[in-house]
């Protein structure tokens, strides 16, 4: 679960590094990424399923990766990852909507904290004009609160998803790298590594992770990722969050974790 994190947090240097169009780069990325998980679909002997659900969650797949890579060149890296981030809360109000499940006080704490925190990046977003950036990375935390929830539903398949939304976005975005003019070895190498290990990899990291760690633990682990990843790209990059940001992204943090610690302090 940590490599698969640190595999993630890769993601918003990467993007930034790299000159051309978004959906190209998506369309680039999840077409090695699709490579890379079929290779590890076919050494596992992993049948794959095609039904509803399973094209539900290939449409979360692929929602999460566009949008994610559309945010990322429309406001800072690290309100991209921290409002994508917000995919707990996400789940919370999908589990109510879906299996009529009554959100604990627990959870409406929790919510009200993620809440305050968005609110911060959306006040700062006012006047630097990335507001749509944020609102899509918001939206990526739906698509993300999808993908987390593939092994919900009785005919869900987790690998099959990623696979085929994958496939769909290779497939789709991909001929628009053709319309790019910079193939220089640094921006295909930041290509071919934004497929080949921040999504490919990190996706098989993180189906073998969960087989050995619990949810809660798995998502205190997956904490490092917005974190290290804004890290990243002020070091490398120089982009900073502004000071209404940071203070967004502690709260947003701070409540997850705290919903998380608090889950896995509590009896079963």
């Amino acid at each position: 679960m940590l490599a698969a994190s640190f595999c993630f947090s890769l993601g918003g240097l990467l993007m930034k590094i790299i000159p051309w169009n978004p959906l190209a780069i998506n369309g680039a990325r999840n077409l090695i990424a699709c490579c890379v998980i079929g290779a590890y679909i076919l050494y596992k002997k992993h049948r794959l399923k095609l039904n509803f659900t399973v094209a539900v969650g290939a449409l979360c797949m692929a929602g999460v990766t566009t949008l994610f890579a559309i945010a990322n060149k429309l406001t800072t890296a690290g309100n991209t990852i921290i409002l994508q981030y917000t995919a707990p809360i996400w789940i919370i109000l999908l589990m109510l909507v879906f299996f009529k499940k009554k959100p604990s006080r627990l959870e409406v704490l929790t919510i009200l904290i993620v809440l305050a925190g968005i609110l911060c990046f959306f006040f700062e977003s006012l006047s630097t004009g990335r507001i749509l950036g944020d609102v899509l990375a918001l939206m990526s935390g739906v698509f993300y609160a999808g993908v987390f929830m593939l092994n919900q539903f009785e005919k869900g398949d987790a690998l099959s998803s990623m696979f085929f939304g994958q496939l769909a976005c290779g497939l789709t975005l991909s001929p628009l790298v053709l319309r790019e003019t910079d193939f220089r070895i640094p921006t295909l190498t930041a290509v071919f590594l934004l497929g080949a290990v921040q999504v490919g990899l990190a996706y098989i990291f993180f189906s073998i992770g969960t087989k050995y760690t619990d949810p809660v633990t798995a998502s205190i682990i997956n904490a490092l990722e917005p974190i290290l990843n804004p890290l990243l790209v002020a070091v490398f990059y120089g982009e900073k969050l502004g000071r209404l940001s940071l203070a967004g992204a502690a709260i947003v943090i701070t409540g997850i974790l705290y919903y998380n610690l608090s889950k896995k302090g509590s009896k079963p």
